[in-house]
């Protein structure tokens, strides 16, 4: 199968799992002798960029039609069977659909949040859950500054919502939702739910597994508050008011709230701070794990460290709503809190570290989880299997309105 997957990298400085998901699924095609080639801009190359060539990016967001053009070129010259596109945002924009419609390329489309319906893709705002947006004109975005918290930049991801749901809709053959969760959010806000496929995302095999040792309790993502990361500081000096757990808490990862943890952390025997760390520190890490703790207080769509903890043979503590509830089963791979609540995930980090034997009991389960829902075995079969349906479906439409026209 040829298949091209069109994607912009997020910026090298604020690492996305967007990104290393799009780079593992292109590794499992090709080890499986797909023809995968990759059309990609990269947000990273704003910072080279000219004055006037800044200034027009977020002028190109709904529409750039450079990008069109380009992987125009492309796909003449590869003829892919299906174009794979992920994300859009800044430098591609969803203009790079209309050149597949023209080209008569079936799409597939991973939704790898909530960008369809809300603008910032997190259906979160001062602290909460928010859907002001959902269904109809996103003007709450732009008049609380939901990106970047700021007005003017939230107009083109507010205009860009506004001027190409249809063109999604009408030009991408299945939607990837990577949990049930959040397909269930979608359908409940007016997509078809025709067009959304659940598809979990996978995880290649770490190479590293907990051996035994449990050295530290582990946060590894994104320093955010949808993160849950005020939450687990407020849960972690419970418990240290309490005498502790006997383990420390290590936070891996940067973002907006990286000073205020590191001054949160910094002089505590209980408490590291690792910053950002490379791939292989971050399996590292996750392998010396007594738990992995998540407690996200926005609707994750799907987890992906979950599940790399999975993989490693270490259970997890999530926040029990979303994708998250979905992910763990509570009590057998590991434990759910009550979201936004720090004394419940307290009590729920107290009890994963209490019982080393019911830890031990919970990774094994969680291993043998991931081996059957989340391995690249499964992975390569529902990649497949979704590009197969949006192929024969776009086949099916097309001799439809090939009959319709005579």
């Amino acid at each position: 199968m040829r298949v091209l997957v069109v994607h912009n990298r997020y910026r090298s400085a604020q690492p996305s799992g967007e990104d290393r998901v799009v780079d593992q699924e292109l590794a499992l095609l090709r080890e499986a002798g797909h023809d995968a080639g990759l059309f990609e801009r990269r947000s990273d190359d704003i910072a080279s960029m000219s004055l006037s060539r800044k200034v027009a990016v977020p002028l190109r967001v709904p529409r750039n039609t450079a990008a069109r053009d380009d992987l125009a070129a492309r796909l003449a010259a590869q003829r892919p069977d299906v174009v794979h596109v992920h994300n859009t945002f800044p430098l591609l924009s969803p203009a790079v659909l209309d050149a597949c419609t023209a080209a008569g390329v079936p799409v597939v489309a991973t939704l790898h949040n909530y960008t369809q319906i809300c603008p910032t893709g997190t259906l979160f705002r001062d602290g909460a859950e928010c859907r002001s947006c959902v269904g109809g004109l996103p003007v709450a975005a732009v008049r609380h500054g939901c990106y970047r918290g700021s007005r003017l930049a939230s107009v083109p991801i507010a205009v860009n919502l506004a001027v190409n749901r249809r063109r999604w809709s009408d030009s991408v053959a299945r939607f990837f939702c990577i949990s049930a969760a959040q397909r269930e959010i979608l359908v409940a806000s007016g997509m078809d739910a025709d067009q959304l496929v659940v598809k979990h995302n996978f995880v290649p095999e770490p190479g590293v597994h907990r051996d035994g040792r449990s050295e530290h309790v582990l946060f590894l993502g994104r320093l955010t508050e949808e993160k849950g990361v005020r939450l687990l500081m407020t849960a972690w000096d419970r418990l240290a008011a309490d005498g502790g757990l006997g383990l420390p808490l290590v936070l891996a990862g940067t973002g907006p709230l990286q000073d205020e943890v590191a001054r949160w952390a910094r002089d505590r025997d209980d408490v590291r701070y690792h910053g950002l760390a490379d791939p292989a520190a971050c399996r590292d890490l996750l392998a010396r794990s007594a738990a992995a703790v998540v407690p996200s207080t926005w609707l994750e769509t799907f987890g992906l460290v979950v599940v790399e903890a999975m993989a490693a043979g270490v259970p997890a503590v999530v926040a029990g709503h979303g994708s998250l509830a979905e992910l763990v089963d509570d009590g057998v791979t590991g434990l759910t809190h009550r979201p936004g609540d720090a004394a419940s995930l307290a009590e729920s980090l107290r009890r994963i570290v209490a019982d080393p034997e019911h830890n031990r009991a919970l990774g094994k389960a969680a291993r043998a989880d991931y081996e059957q829902r989340f391995g690249p075995r499964a992975g390569l079969a529902n990649l497949v299997a979704g590009y197969r349906a949006a192929i024969a479906d776009t086949g099916r439409r097309t001799t439809a309105a090939v009959t319709n026209r005579r």
